[in-house]
Order: structure tokens, then C-alpha cells, then sequence
């Protein structure tokens, strides 16, 4: 069982490289405007996500079939708490390394995608500012409360 923790979190850790990989493509797309690429990108992410989703299940029923075994072992252990139950030192280390991996990868993702997000609303802002240029509206970027969006004089019949 310890193995297999050990080749999951591996995966883990792979996956969430290339979704970092993935982020920094995605980064380069928004900010070159380029859509169709930005596409096939969000189609890749999606992917990926759908992965991790899979192996974080697997891996969460393997740490619960090793944690049976353990009495002391909670649902507020910590990661680095439960490796020490390991048959051997070599797989605690191996274990302590891939979750200090992962943790490193994760937050690397996380710094890309919330700096994607950034890219995206400013992206996003420049369009409405084009389309209320060439309409001259003033639309917002909120829904009213009883769910209406905005009413504005059309100046022509425009299809964005």
C-alpha cells in the first residue's frame, strides 16, 4: 500500500508540473489575445484537472486503507505525521520529499492561475471598454439585483 501512495503522489506531482506548464502557455495566450490557442489550452486544463480529480480520489483511499491499521492516525494528522508510520525509512523520506514536491508544485499553480486571472479581467475589461466605445454605452461588469444587466440607447444595431 505504501507503494502505491508513493506512485500516486508521484502522479500527483507530475500533473500538477504540467498544469504549472500549461498555466505559463495559457499566460503567454492571454496575453498575446490569442483565442483559439487559449481554447485548446482551457480543452488541455481540463484534462489535467479531471486527472488530478481522479488521483486525488485514489489517493485519499489509500491514505484511508493505511490509516485503519493506525488508531491514532485522525482526520487532523498532518501529512509529514502519518509518513512516520511508514514500514521503513527510505519510504518516509521518499513520502516527505514528494509531499514537499507537491506542495512546491501546487503553489506554483496556484501563483499562475491567480496571475491568469488577473490577465483574463484586464483582458476582459478591455473588450467592454471597445464594445462600449463603439456603442456608446457605459455597461457594467455586475447584474442588478432583480437580475437585469443594463439598459442603454442603442446608437446602431451592432452584433458583438
Amino acid at each position: 500500500m505504501w507503494e502505491e501512495l508513493i506512485d500516486v503522489l508521484g502522479k500527483i506531482c507530475l500533473a500538477y508540473d504540467g498544469l504549472t506548464k500549461l498555466g505559463e502557455k495559457k499566460r503567454d495566450a492571454l496575453v498575446l489575445v490569442d483565442m483559439s490557442g487559449l481554447s485548446k489550452l482551457l480543452d488541455e486544463e481540463q484534462i489535467i484537472a479531471a486527472k488530478i480529480e481522479a488521483l486525488e480520489i485514489q489517493r485519499k483511499n489509500i491514505l484511508q486503507e493505511l490509516s485503519k491499521n493506525n488508531i491514532a492516525i485522525s482526520d487532523a494528522t498532518k501529512a509529514e505525521d502519518f509518513y512516520r508510520n511508514a514500514p521503513t525509512r527510505a519510504i518516509e523520506n521518499r513520502l516527505v520529499t514528494l509531499h514537499k514536491t507537491l506542495t512546491k508544485n501546487v503553489n506554483a499553480a496556484m501563483k499562475i492561475r491567480d496571475n491568469n486571472q488577473v490577465l483574463a479581467q484586464g483582458a476582459l475589461d478591455a473588450v467592454r471598454y471597445h464594445l462600449n466605445r463603439l456603442s456608446g454605452a457605459a455597461v457594467q461588469p455586475t447584474y442588478g439585483k432583480a437580475g437585469g444587466i443594463v439598459t442603454h440607447q442603442k446608437k446602431f444595431d451592432y452584433q458583438a
